[in-house]
């Protein structure tokens, strides 16, 4: 894992935190946003920094 995934992960995990801990200390669901921005920001790392696939070989020849 690199470190701009360990980021996003750790960025995620505190807002999530964040969220939860707002609504349950002012009991305002208006934290509930928190918690989706949480998600949506795990969402978006899984697809952004994922690895590339592995791409099988061509089976044609060189093209030179």
């Amino acid at each position: 894992m690199n470190g701009a995934l360990k980021a996003a992960w750790g960025l995620t995990a505190f807002v999530i935190v964040a969220g939860v801990v707002g609504w349950i200390v002012t009991g305002r669901p208006v934290f509930a946003v928190f918690v989706v921005l949480g998600v949506l920001t795990g969402v978006g790392a899984a697809f952004a920094l994922r690895p590339a696939p592995d791409r099988p070989a061509s089976k044609e020849g060189p093209t030179s």
